[in-house]
Order: C-alpha cells, then structure tokens, then sequence
C-alpha cells in the first residue's frame, strides 16, 4: 500500500471531496486513517478488515479485552452491525444523534469477536463531525472510531499533539484543525432502560430524563 507521508489539511466544516476519497481509499485497502470527531482525533478503520481492527488494537497497544466502537454515516447503517434496536433505543437514537453519545446495542450474531471483545455487543455513533460523517460515507456508510492514542494516554484534540508511534503507524491523517469538546457519554441500551457506562459530553441526568418522559 502506498503510505501517504503528509498530513491533509482538510475544511472541517466543507471537508473536500478529493481529500476524503484519498482518505477513504486507503481505509478500503485496510489502511489506518486519523481524523477528527467532535471532540478528539480518532483512528478509523473498516469495521470488516479483520486484519485492519488488529492493527489498530497493535497500534493502540489496546487490551483485546475492550471492543471498539463503529461510527455510522446514517442511523440506518446500525442493521450492518447490531440487532434491532429496541423502541427506548430507538427514540434516544433518534433525539441524540448526530451527537457525542455512542449507544451499545446487541450486535449481530456474525459480528467479528474482534469488534465486540466476545460481549456480544456493539458501539455506535452517528458522526457529527462533517469529516468524520463525509469519511464513514465514503467507505461505504460506516468505520471503526477509536480514540488516536496510545491505551492510557490522554487523548489529543490536535494532530500535533498525536504521539509519534501513532503518527509512524497510520497510512494517513486528515488534520481538521483544533477540537473542542469531551469525549461521548457511552449508554448501554440493551436493557429495558438505559445505563450510563461512560459519563460524557452529554450530561448522564438529560439522557435519563429524555428517557423518563417515556416510561
């Protein structure tokens, strides 16, 4: 695979579409992207390269323990990956989304171990950020997302803030500028009502009273 030696410094609000396709084409051949979400710099992969998700738990130096979480262009794009949500997930997919909160849903039964870490379930978050939401599109509605750093380290909201091992590592980095924000709230939603796994972005107390007004 030819290996992109510079960062792409791309519009963060009008990525260009050269530069995404560039981006994407390198995630197709089961290369690792950096590029931004919300609030952090993220690593992106095709959720079905198995050899791709085992160079980023390589490159992350990530416990095969923890399963990764897979950014959606499109709500739709969940039947790729999970079971049918249930109504209560469906209606605070619908309020929150696009967002900075990742539901973990039941995944579907030929889901690859190496995505849910043998949880039998699964991440997901619609992409606000209009790259990561032009990227998951361009290869073909739906990537990896996982945090560009080191398992430990702090995440970085900078591309010049990556770790160098990172940087040696990835096939290309689409550089979006400064980000503001946290990391998202993780809701699991299996269940009958929603648990917090993950404080986040978005406070724990709206979501729960999004919920309520339901129950």
């Amino acid at each position: 695979m030819k290996k992109i030696n510079k960062t792409m410094v791309v519009d963060p609000l009008h990525p260009e579409t050269a530069l995404i396709q560039q981006a994407a084409a390198l995630i197709r051949q089961g290369g690792v992207v950096v590029f931004p979400t919300l609030g952090l710099y993220g690593l992106g992969v095709d959720p079905f390269n198995a050899q791709a998700v085992a160079r980023i738990f390589a490159l992350k130096r990530r416990d095969a323990s923890k399963p990764l979480l897979v950014l959606l262009a499109h709500p739709a794009m969940t039947a790729r990956v999970a079971r049918p949500a249930t109504p209560m997930a469906r209606r605070l997919m619908d309020h929150f989304w696009p967002g900075r909160v990742t539901f973990v849903l039941a995944a579907r039964p030929d889901l690859s171990d190496n995505l849910t870490a043998g949880s039998g379930k699964i991440g997901v978050r619609q992409a606000a950020h209009p790259v990561a939401a032009a990227l998951a599109q361009a290869v073909g509605g739906l990537i990896v997302g996982t945090s560009a750093n080191i398992s430990g380290a702090a995440a970085c909201a900078a591309v010049a803030d990556l770790d160098p091992a990172v940087l040696a590592a990835v096939d290309g980095v689409l550089d979006a500028g400064l980000l503001t924000g946290a990391p998202s709230t993780v809701v699991d939603v299996t269940g009958s009502a929603p648990v917090i796994l993950r404080q986040g972005a978005v406070p724990a107390e709206q979501i729960l009273t999004w919920n309520d007004r339901f129950v």
